[in-house]
């Protein structure tokens, strides 16, 4: 990795959104090519608060967090599912004056991102794709028992989900495949911490959010589209042991992209950026300085 500065300052703050209060991380010089951090589930965008520092010498960063999710506030108007989301990134980057950004694509964020992307397909400089899955035919089997009430969304089976709304299927979600020394590397403060900011109506959120990846699924073709018309350049970092998620979902990307960057990390997981940060951050160095200057 480069020389970097011995010390980053990232800014924590609060700011009102059309009267919602959004917790952000910011760091970087204002003026400088901006990347976009949304988070994934059930995270916040504390996942991202060891690799700011890492980018914020060259780039503008800002990692929001969610309604509903981490600091922000949770209030009774937002749409809480994938459009009320989009556009919720949408009106923040209006709001902080940011006209084009590259987006870091990652869990529920990827889908997130990329609808993000298609209403605004010139706002968009690149794309860094984590662990995000867009194809339906390269889902791994930790997805069945999802694909499972996706054929059969009944009401009871939709209160089932709400057993996944738990500290412990919480810390399953963040150790998810990986070996039990890579497991090491991840602390948990992730579920822990994001266990103790859940309440009952974001649990409730949460359930809805998941059940409504069965209409996701819908959006999969429109995503892929998007790739295929706009090449939008792309690296790929990726960690296989994941079971939502494993190897062949991320070279699926390349049936769109066929000249993204493409590199596995074997024994990475869903996580990367705690268990493999100084691997993730030297990649998008070398993919940024070659794309963003």
């Amino acid at each position: 990795m480069d020389s970097q500065p011995a010390h980053i300052t990232v800014q924590h703050r609060y700011i009102n959104l059309d009267g919602l209060e959004v917790f952000l991380r910011e760091a970087g010089p204002p003026s400088a090519p901006t990347l976009l951090l949304p988070h994934g589930y059930p995270c916040s965008s504390y996942e991202f608060r060891q690799l700011i520092p890492l980018l914020a010498d060259r780039w503008h960063l800002i990692a929001p967090d969610f309604p509903g999710c981490g600091y922000s506030g949770t209030p009774e108007n937002f749409r809480y599912d994938f459009d009320g989301y989009a556009d919720f990134l949408d009106r923040l980057m209006q709001r902080l004056e940011v006209p084009r950004f590259a987006l870091y694509l990652h869990d529920f964020g990827s889908q997130i991102g990329l609808r993000l992307a298609i209403a605004r397909p010139q706002s968009i400089t690149a794309l860094v794709i984590q662990n995000g899955d867009i194809y339906e035919d390269a889902l791994g089997p930790k997805y069945e028992p999802l694909q499972a009430y996706f054929r059969h969304p009944t009401a009871e089976a939709k209160a089932k989900l709400a057993e996944a709304v738990s500290e412990e299927r919480f810390k399953d979600e963040f150790l998810n495949e990986v070996s039990p020394e890579v497991a090491m590397r991840i602390p948990p403060d992730l579920w822990r911490l994001h266990w103790s900011l859940m309440t009952p109506r974001r649990g409730q959120i949460a359930v809805d959010v998941i059940a409504g990846l069965k209409d996701n699924l819908d959006w999969f073709p429109r995503y892929q589209s998007y790739l295929r018309d706009h090449q939008p350049p792309t690296l790929i970092v990726w960690g296989p042991k994941d079971g939502y998620m494993p190897a062949p979902s991320a070279r699926a990307y390349l049936r769109d992209l066929p000249k993204a960057e493409l590199h596995l990390l074997p024994d990475g997981g869903h996580w990367l950026l705690e268990t493999h940060l100084d691997e993730v951050a030297r990649l998008m160095r070398d993919f940024l300085s070659r794309t963003l200057g």
